[in-house]
């Protein structure tokens, strides 16, 4: 990897609610979070050829072996149009493939190659950069905590 990314420092004034009726705080502040999240891993990625999200699909590939293509799309909660289209573009780069599934010809297997494999130690290294950025100076007790709570808000989101 190269040197830092530049830090995302948005205007104070951007940090204020956008609704004038008062609440929506924590809302505000889940998304503001969520979107430099996203820009901050998006830069990183991008060093290894890879979009934000990619990296996600990729995992589930490395942690299971080869997938469905609709197994896949039901496990990363996404639209159906939005996964064929990443992994399209992971199969252009070289790092999935995809084939008629064995038992079923008319599923698609979407499976890793040598050069995806390759990649996996790299993507946990940014993955690893990205947790750091993101819980810098936040004590052990209070990033359990902060686990604790946002498994508890996508519980609540989710109903699960």
């Amino acid at each position: 990897m190269s040197g830092p990314t530049p830090p995302i420092c948005p205007d104070p004034a951007a940090a204020l609610p956008l609704c004038s009726g008062g609440g929506g705080q924590v809302s505000h502040a889940i998304a503001r979070v969520a979107r430099a999240h996203r820009i901050t891993a998006g830069n990183l990625l991008r060093k290894l050829g890879l979009y934000a999200g990619q990296e996600l699909l990729m995992m589930r590939l490395w942690e299971a072996g080869p997938q469905r293509q609709a197994e896949l799309i039901k496990l990363m909660g996404l639209d159906p149009s939005t996964v064929t289209r990443m992994v399209q573009r992971l199969e252009q780069a070289g790092l999935v493939t995809r084939s008629p599934c064995p038992g079923d010809r008319r599923a698609v297997l979407v499976e890793t190659t040598a050069a995806g494999e390759a990649l996996r130690k790299e993507v946990e290294q940014v993955w690893q950069e990205l947790e750091e950025r993101t819980l810098a100076g936040l004590p052990e007790d209070d990033r359990k905590e902060l686990t604790r709570l946002l498994s508890h808000l996508e519980g609540n989101l989710t109903g699960c």
